[in-house]
């Protein structure tokens, strides 16, 4: 017999717009010649309102998202992959570069027609596998022109000093960049433009912090299987006004729900949250644990602070208010330097402990009664000291269950295993009532 509902529910009216603004970013980069436009490639942390201050359009094609596209399209994926694994690219490293470059490699792009060739590489490196990711597009390309700026001597804070060495260092960087691309491109700057495309990025950003803070609430007005679908616009194209508009809009909708008591889940019993990339071709997994068991995801450190800003204030995550980014290039790459190597994402590259103290303060804030974590295969960053992770949840007295699994490859998804070890957590380790 069928619990009856908790809490009322109802679709997000911006849901279909999240769509069709995902789907005309991949459509303006294919069609952007077409437009006398431009396009470049790089991955989705890249100082994207950078190139937004050159005097004509540019679209970027961001490599993280398009490589979960290629993996949640298996099909297309599995054929991908084999193509990267025939240039001997191995296995262990970044299953979403093995999946672009194998588009690339194919010369198929995974929303249909042929793989566009961008016309300049705009890069930043925090991940080790991503310098070297573009550098083989760049190269198997034929020499597509290429710009990387370093990130590994930048990113500090939440746990260490924002010292001014570090913000000077990015946004030397930067300054030299801007004078990459207009020597490549052969297209004046914009200092105007470039200020505004700032503004926007930093806006949605914070935005999207706000959105993430306001699940919070019991219930939570979202659940982490849609949030997927919400953040992503700001891994594609954060730094243009359309991004930055949806945001805005969809924060006031979130907030709307909370104030009204709509939940993502109508049978709310149980508050979990993840720890990295889900598997995208078993995405049906969060359904299932939140239909049959009324438990959601209200996030995770990777969902909210991929591309969400965050300070650090009395032991919480709160979101980070925009920067002013001044009316010059120099105060505006400053600004947009400082603002990016804030990231508490990052932090999770250089030391354990320092993504357990992130867990934890979701865990609390988030008020969670347990924590799924993805050891996940396809992803060597996120995954990095996820044992010492572990150890902190169980120092803490926080339930945890341990899923093996890939985020772009779904020959290491083992979808029955992810459903019967599921069905223990909730039921045996949980205590939580099936609903039917």
């Amino acid at each position: 017999m069928k619990i009856g509902n908790k809490y009322p529910t109802e679709p997000l009216k911006i849901w279909n717009k999240a769509k069709e603004l995902r789907l005309s970013c991949y459509k303006n980069y294919a069609e952007a010649h077409d437009k006398g436009a431009l396009r470049y490639t790089g991955g989705a942390w890249t100082f994207q309102s950078v190139p937004k201050g050159l005097s004509v359009e540019v679209y970027p094609l961001t490599g993280e998202p398009y490589g979960a596209s290629c993996g949640f399209m298996t099909s297309f994926s599995i054929r991908a992959l084999d193509k990267a694994d025939s240039y001997d690219f191995p296995k262990s490293v970044c299953a979403y570069f093995r999946n672009y470059i194998g588009s690339f490699l194919l010369g198929e792009y995974v929303f249909g027609g042929s793989m566009p060739k961008p016309d300049f590489i705009w890069q930043s490196n925090i991940c080790p596998t991503h310098a070297k990711w573009f550098q083989s597009v760049s190269e198997l390309g034929g020499g597509i022109p290429i710009y990387v700026v370093d990130m590994e001597a930048g990113p500090s804070p939440p746990f260490g000093d924002l010292s001014d060495h570090r913000i000077e260092y990015i946004a030397g960087q930067l300054l030299d960049g801007i004078e990459w691309l207009e020597k490549v491109t052969g297209k004046t700057f914009d200092d105007e433009k470039f200020i505004q495309a700032v503004r926007y990025e930093m806006n949605s950003m914070y935005k999207w912090a706000k959105v993430c803070e306001l699940n919070q609430n019991i219930p939570a007005p979202l659940g982490e299987k849609t949030m997927f679908s919400l953040y992503v616009l700001n891994t594609l194209d954060r730094a243009s006004k359309e991004v930055s508009d949806f945001y805005d809009e969809l924060y006031d909708e979130v907030k709307d729900r909370v104030e009204r008591g709509i939940a993502d889940v109508e049978n709310e019993q149980c508050r979990v949250m993840t720890d990295s990339q889900p598997p995208w071709s078993f995405l049906e997994l969060w359904r299932y644990y939140e239909r049959n068991y009324g438990v959601v995801s209200v996030g995770s450190l990777y969902t909210f602070s991929l591309e969400g800003a965050w300070d650090i204030k009395e032991d919480k995550l709160v979101p980070k208010e925009p920067l002013d980014p001044g009316n010059s290039r120099e105060s505006a790459c400053r600004a947009l330097a400082e603002w990016e190597i804030c990231r508490p994402i990052y932090q999770s590259h250089y030391h354990a402990d320092f993504k357990s103290k992130l867990m934890l303060m979701i865990a609390r804030q988030w008020k969670v009664q347990g924590v799924m974590l993805h050891f996940n295969r396809g992803c060597q960053g996120t995954v990095l000291g996820a044992v010492e992770n572990l150890r902190a949840l169980k120092d803490a007295g926080i339930p945890f269950i341990v899923l093996e699994g890939n985020m772009a490859d779904e020959r290491d998804v083992d979808k029955a295993g992810g459903y019967r070890r599921i069905r223990i957590f909730m039921e045996e380790v949980l205590g939580v009532k099936r609903l039917t």
